[in-house]
C-alpha cells in the first residue's frame, strides 16, 4: 500500500499456504494496537512476520518447521482480525477486476444533444439508464429517488434523467407514457419501458426497481461492499 515501508519479499520456498500465512501474520502485526501486546509476544510476531530481519538468515532457519509456540500463537489470534484480512483481500481483488468509469450520482441531462451524447459517446462497457420524466406525473419523483439510491450501489452504471420537453421529442414522450426508463449499452437500446409504474406497486422503492431491471438481466453485479468492522458475526469465505 502507498505510504507504507517496503516489506522484503520471502523467498520462493515461502509461496503457497506458507506465503498466505506469512501475509496474514504481517497484516495482524500491522493492525494490532502495539501498546496492548506484551513485548515478548510482539517481538515474536515481528520475527514471524519477517524472518529475514534476524542476523541468522540461513536457508535452514528460513525453511524451519513452525514451532509449537508459533502454532499456538496463530491459534490464539482473534477471528475479528482474520475476517478483516479476508475482507481486505476481497476488496483488493474486486478493485483489480473492475473496469470502465465509475459514477455515484444521477446525472441531469438538459437537452436532446446531451441525451444523444450519453447514449453514443459513453464508454462501451458502461450501462446507461435514462429516466424520462416530467413534473406532476405520478411516479416520476419516486423513480428519481429510487435511481439515486441505486446509483450509490451500482457505481459502474450511469444513471441519468431528462425532462420529456428537453429531449426534443416531446410528442413521443407524452404524459401517458411517463415515467419512461430506457437502458443502453455501447449505443444499443437494451430496454425500453414506457409508463414503468404499471409494472410496479402503487408505492414502490429502490429494491422494487432493482428487482424489475434484474428480471430482464439489465443490471451488473452489485458493487462489493466490505462488511463494517462491527459486523463480527459475518463469516466471509
Amino acid at each position: 500500500m502507498s505510504g507504507s515501508p517496503e516489506i522484503e519479499e520471502l523467498p520462493a520456498t515461502q509461496t503457497g499456504p506458507k506465503g498466505v500465512i506469512h501475509d496474514w501474520r504481517k497484516f495482524k502485526l500491522e493492525s494490532e494496537d502495539h501498546e496492548s501486546i506484551p513485548s515478548d509476544k510482539r517481538e515474536l510476531l515481528r520475527q514471524m512476520s519477517n524472518p529475514k530481519s534476524s542476523n541468522d538468515d540461513s536457508r535452514e532457519k528460513l525453511n524451519r518447521k513452525m514451532s509449537i509456540q508459533e502454532y499456538e500463537m496463530i491459534q490464539e489470534e482473534d477471528e475479528r482480525c482474520l475476517r478483516k484480512y479476508r475482507r481486505q483481500c476481497m476488496q483488493e481483488m474486486h478493485e483489480r477486476l473492475s473496469f470502465g468509469p465509475k459514477f455515484d450520482a444521477v446525472f441531469e441531462l438538459d437537452s436532446g444533444e446531451a441525451f444523444l451524447d450519453v447514449i453514443e459517446k459513453e464508454h462501451h462497457l458502461t450501462l446507461v439508464v435514462v429516466h424520462i420524466y416530467d413534473d406532476g406525473i405520478t411516479g416520476c419523483d419516486s423513480l428519481n429517488n429510487c435511481l439515486t439510491c441505486l446509483a450509490a450501489e451500482y457505481s459502474t452504471v450511469k444513471f441519468c434523467r431528462i425532462r420529456a420537453s428537453a429531449t426534443g421529442a416531446g410528442e413521443r414522450f407524452s404524459d401517458d407514457v411517463l415515467p419512461a426508463l430506457l437502458v443502453y449499452k455501447a449505443g444499443e437500446l437494451l430496454g425500453n419501458f414506457m409508463c414503468i409504474t404499471k409494472h410496479l406497486n402503487e408505492e414502490f422503492f429502490a429494491t422494487d426497481v432493482e428487482n424489475f431491471l434484474n428480471e430482464y438481466g439489465l443490471l451488473p453485479e452489485k458493487d462489493f461492499a466490505a462488511c463494517p468492522v462491527e459486523e463480527e458475526n459475518v463469516d466471509v469465505e
